[in-house]
């Protein structure tokens, strides 16, 4: 019985490494990321270990972890999108991390023309790739800030004209480029497109200072939308810390918490969800769908919300 409980609380630490104050800790803070896909291995090896008969009392305990596990994520899928409430207006959100310029921007501008977004964030666009992009398309406004000569701290915005003479200001300062719109027609609304630093093994701390600027943002009174690659996931307890109360992530509100945004390149079991529309508690979500595009390591992402009208 000793060494079964030892046995789980062992695997017990990649799968939830913020129980022991592991969660900023390389390796695990890049291993949580793949939560969901561990939990069904670790379920997998309960099974296995029922084959031997003096490992059965830890089998049925690493089950019952896997099982404990499955129960907080299963309500990412099991969410129903809701009709848009009354009184509300319908906003269109893309993220398309362009991987600094490798995407197709034909492909990119197609689904822009497609679905028809009212902005879209653009992890890693540069100026001409922004323009490349835009090119393409009419009735787009582009802005882009990049605080440094790397190519992945370029953030981009494309704005339609539907959302009027609005402001577009670089805001809290972040590692990576990020772009506020706000003013014209979304009155109080405040959009912002943003590229956070990733959990790297050498550099943890940057990726946490932009996820506590994050947090600032979901804690302001305006109504906020939150849309790029953040490079964090929900079984991050620095994202979900960043959310509180005030935000929520769109896919899982509406089914769509497992649909993984990376990497691209790989089955859809081995990808997890890095790419987010957020949005804060006043705003519904309606619709999350991802899109795969030519040259790029993320999907696309396509959200669809309901904003009080004021």
């Amino acid at each position: 019985m000793v060494l079964s409980v030892l046995f789980v609380a062992i695997v017990a630490v990649p799968l939830y490494p913020e129980l022991y104050g592991l969660d900023e800790v390389t390796p695990f803070a890049q291993l949580v990321a793949f939560r969901p896909q561990g939990l069904v291995l670790v379920f997998a090896l309960a099974l296995l270990m029922l084959i031997r008969k003096g490992w059965r009392i830890a089998a049925g305990l690493v089950a019952v972890l896997a099982l404990i596990g499955a129960g907080l994520t299963l309500p990412r899928v099991t969410s129903d999108p809701k009709p848009a409430a009354a009184d509300t207006r319908v906003l269109t959100i893309m993220v398309a991390n362009v991987l600094g310029g490798g995407a197709n921007a034909g492909a990119v501008a197609e689904l822009i023309r497609e679905h028809k977004p009212d902005l879209v964030s653009l992890p890693e666009a540069q100026v001409d790739v922004r323009e490349e992009i835009r090119a393409q398309l009419v009735g787009y406004a582009g802005y882009t800030e990049q605080p440094t000569r790397a190519v992945e701290s370029a953030t981009s915005v494309l704005i339609a004209a539907s959302l009027g003479a609005v402001q577009v200001k670089a805001d809290l300062p972040t590692s990576f480029g990020n772009l506020m719109v706000t003013g014209g027609n979304l009155g109080q609304l405040r959009l912002v497109a943003y590229h956070g630093f990733p959990p790297l093994p050498e550099d943890v701390p940057p990726w946490k200072h932009d996820l506590t600027q994050l947090r600032r943002w979901c804690a302001q009174d305006p109504p906020t939308i939150v849309a790029g690659d953040f490079n964090a996931t929900l079984d991050h307890a620095d994202f979900r810390w960043a959310m509180a109360s005030n935000c929520h992530s769109v896919a899982p509100s509406v089914g769509g918490g497992f649909k993984g945004t990376w990497p691209s390149d790989q089955p859809p079991v081995a990808r997890t969800q890095i790419d987010h529309v957020l949005a804060t508690r006043t705003i519904q979500p309606l619709r999350f769908a991802t899109h795969e595009i030519e040259g790029t390591d993320h999907l696309a992402v396509i959200a669809t919300v309901a904003v009080p009208k004021e």
